[in-house]
């Protein structure tokens, strides 16, 4: 059993076999063998964290990041499940490939890791996938790291995404105006001599895709939006009836092009944009355009991210410090509300996804404990994923996950 307040009012809950047995205000101390109470007062509890943007690396490339050590990052992190991105090697496009995959992540994983199945053969663009052989083994459909290119592809593509009633995840990237940029073609580009991406990259395939997803009526997901011309198209496409949903990362939420320094922690793809692009995220997040958080944890070597602004490669890590960096400059300043912060980290991905889960009696028991007063300073050294990239490194933060249990198992444990 668990003693401690429920994300209203202090309650306790009661684990059995797995799933959650009980809420109650009060629930007398068990007794007997094999019986366990832990002391949560004064922490909040919550379901576990659902990230659908995650890369795990693996099978490809291990030296970047295992199934085992993304996922124990993830656990640190209070997710208990996450969704792995397909930029892998084999790339998931087939019943055979995705199962490579899948085996690790059942030897391996200490969470639920479910895994995406690609959009095109070998994510070239060029050919859709046969999504029915693969919907029963994948979360969604993506090409992530490459925006699917061809108009006839993506529409053929979302045809047969809405026919069986799959999500379609796109990584929105027109690839012919990229023109060698790789952070935000703004005034810090500009001021410092390097090469930039320009917004409608990114917000282009955005008008693109909604108007074929509302010719075929497809459920279309949008990853990592960072601009605010993507926050308006999507506003209207929802007011219009069409079933899309979207996501944002903390970075962009909390950084933006001002806060750029010559080092390879602050590349990732797409870039860190204006201000003014930073608060139409912001304003998208309150009223419910965008619909979720997540990390597009994107770890890689030490020496890949040790070249600079222009030769590092992109990306960065998020799961071990999503938490505390929002909760630290969004709820704490008064932006967002902690109910909102956590519906996007839990709730509504849960939902748009059908992951399944909430805090309630009969369901798997995936919990996260935080603690809200806890302060700190974030240390990359400190981190379970190979990866420490982060332009977080040395932020003072305040609210810490202190346990983590998935299907009533411990999988994170901070308590002492």
């Amino acid at each position: 059993m668990m003693t401690g307040p429920g994300l209203l009012a202090p309650r306790d809950v009661r684990i059995a076999h797995g799933r959650i047995q009980e809420i109650q205000e009060f629930i007398p101390a068990p007794t007997g063998a094999g019986t366990e109470v832990v002391d949560l007062s004064g922490m909040l509890l919550s379901y576990g964290f659902a990230d659908l943007h995650v890369h795990f690396r693996e099978p490809g490339a291990p030296q970047k990041e295992t199934i085992r050590t993304g996922s124990l990052a993830a656990a640190r992190g209070g997710y208990t499940t996450v969704c792995a991105m397909p930029n892998l090697n084999p790339a998931p496009d087939s019943p055979e490939t995705i199962a490579v995959e899948q085996a690790i992540i059942d030897r391996d994983a200490c969470i639920e890791v479910l895994p995406y199945a690609t959009i095109t053969l070998e994510r070239k663009g060029l050919e859709p996938v046969d999504f029915e052989a693969l919907k029963g083994r994948c979360v969604a459909f993506s090409d992530d790291g490459s925006g699917v290119q061809k108009d006839e592809v993506m529409l053929e593509a979302m045809r047969r995404a809405a026919e069986l009633d799959c999500i379609l995840a796109a990584h929105c990237e027109d690839n012919t105006l990229l023109h060698g940029g790789y952070i935000h073609d703004g005034r810090w580009c500009k001021a410092h001599g390097h090469k930039g991406i320009c917004s409608e990259s990114e917000w282009g395939p955005i008008a693109r895709d909604l108007e074929l997803a509302a010719r075929t009526g497809c459920r279309y997901h949008i990853c990592h939006v960072s601009t605010k011309e993507s926050v308006a198209l999507v506003r209207e496409a929802k007011r219009s009836g069409v079933r899309v949903t979207c996501e944002t990362a903390p970075h962009y939420l909390v950084l933006c092009e001002d806060d750029l320094q010559e080092d390879g922690r602050f590349k990732m793809n797409p870039p860190l944009r204006s201000a003014e692009d930073r608060a139409a995220l912001l304003e998208g997040l309150q009223d419910g355009t965008i619909d979720v958080i997540a990390t597009d944890h994107a770890p890689h070597t030490a020496e890949e991210k040790s070249r600079g602004l222009a030769g590092s490669a992109m990306g960065i890590v998020g799961l071990e410090t999503a938490f505390p960096i929002l909760n630290t400059t969004l709820v704490q300043t008064g932006k967002l509300s902690l109910a909102r912060l956590l519906d996007a980290l839990s709730a509504t991905p849960r939902r748009i996804f059908r992951l399944g889960g909430a805090l309630r009696e009969g369901e798997r028991a995936d919990l996260t404990a935080i603690d809200l007063k806890t302060a700190y300073t974030i240390d990359s050294r400190n981190f379970l994923s190979k990866g420490h990239a982060t332009p977080f490194d040395g932020m003072p933060v305040q609210g810490a996950v202190r346990a983590t249990w998935f299907a009533g198992r411990l999988v994170w444990n901070d308590l002492a």
